[in-house]
C-alpha cells in the first residue's frame, strides 16, 4: 500500500469506471440500506450493435427520499446532518422539503463523460403522477446551502443537457472541477497505486460522498466504513 502518485490527475479510463460501478453496485445491493438498488445498464452504442460491457450508465431509478417530521432539517456540512430528531433516521436518506408536502421521485443515472473522463451525475425528478419538476420545483427540495449555490450560478452548477443514451432531456450536476476535487479527495489516502492509477473500489464511494449531499442525503455509515475498512478487492 502506497500512496498516490502526484502525478495522478482525478481522472480514471472508461474500463476503470466500469470496474468501478461494478463493484459500488454489487457492495451497495448487499447493505440493506434502505435505498434502491443500482444497476449497470447495457446499452448498445449505435443502433444494430450489441451492447458492450463498457457502452451503458449506473442506474438508481424510483428514488423517493423521506422527508422528516419536522418543516426543515437543515445540511450544517458537506458529511453531517443535523436534525431535531435525527437518531430516528439512523442511516437512511433525508430529503428538505420545504413547501410541499409531496414526496418527489428521483432517478440518478451516473454516466461515464469520455472529454472530462470523471463520472457524471445525471437526474430527474418527477411527482406520483409522472409530472416532471421544474428547477423551480427542485430548489424546494434541495437543502439550504444547495438552494444558495443555484441562486448564484444555476446554470453552471446544475445544467439541463440531452442523456447521453436516452435522448431526453436530464438534469446534470457539471463535471468541471470533478478531476480536481477527487484528486484532492485521495491525496493523503493510502491506495493502491499501478502506473498511476487508484484504488478504483473507493473512486465512486468518494465521488459520491460529494455529489450526494448536493440533494441532502449522505452516503451510510456502514457502507463507507466497509469500503474503507480494507476488505474490497482492489480492481484496477
Amino acid at each position: 500500500m502506497t500512496s498516490i502518485s502526484s502525478s495522478w490527475d482525478g481522472t480514471i479510463t472508461s474500463t476503470q469506471f466500469h470496474n468501478a460501478a461494478s463493484t459500488f453496485s454489487e457492495i451497495w445491493n448487499n447493505f440493506d440500506l434502505g435505498f434502491p438498488h443500482w444497476s449497470w445498464i447495457n446499452f448498445p452504442n449505435k443502433p444494430g450493435f450489441a451492447a458492450t460491457k463498457l457502452q451503458g450508465y449506473l442506474s438508481l431509478e424510483n428514488m423517493i427520499l423521506p422527508i422528516t417530521t419536522e418543516e426543515e432539517c437543515v445540511l450544517a456540512g458537506t458529511e453531517d446532518l443535523t436534525c431535531s430528531n435525527e437518531d430516528s433516521f439512523d442511516d437512511t436518506a433525508i430529503l428538505v422539503q420545504k413547501d410541499s408536502k409531496e414526496r418527489h421521485h428521483y432517478d440518478f443515472h451516473v454516466i461515464y463523460s469520455s472529454s472530462f473522463r470523471v463520472p457524471v451525475l445525471y437526474f430527474r425528478a418527477y411527482c406520483s403522477d409522472g409530472e416532471p419538476l421544474a428547477i423551480e420545483d427542485l430548489e424546494k427540495d434541495f437543502p439550504a446551502y444547495t438552494a444558495q449555490e443555484l441562486a448564484v450560478s444555476k446554470w453552471t452548477f446544475i445544467t439541463r443537457e440531452e442523456h447521453p443514451y436516452l435522448n431526453r432531456p436530464w438534469y446534470t450536476l457539471h463535471p468541471c472541477g470533478t478531476s480536481e476535487w477527487m484528486k484532492l479527495l485521495f491525496s493523503n489516502e493510502p491506495s493502491v497505486v499501478n502506473q498511476g492509477g487508484v484504488a478504483i473500489e473507493k473512486y465512486l464511494t468518494s465521488w459520491f460522498s460529494v455529489v450526494s449531499p448536493v440533494f441532502g442525503f449522505k452516503i451510510p455509515l456502514k457502507f463507507s466504513t466497509f469500503m474503507n475498512s480494507g476488505n474490497v478487492a482492489t480492481v484496477i
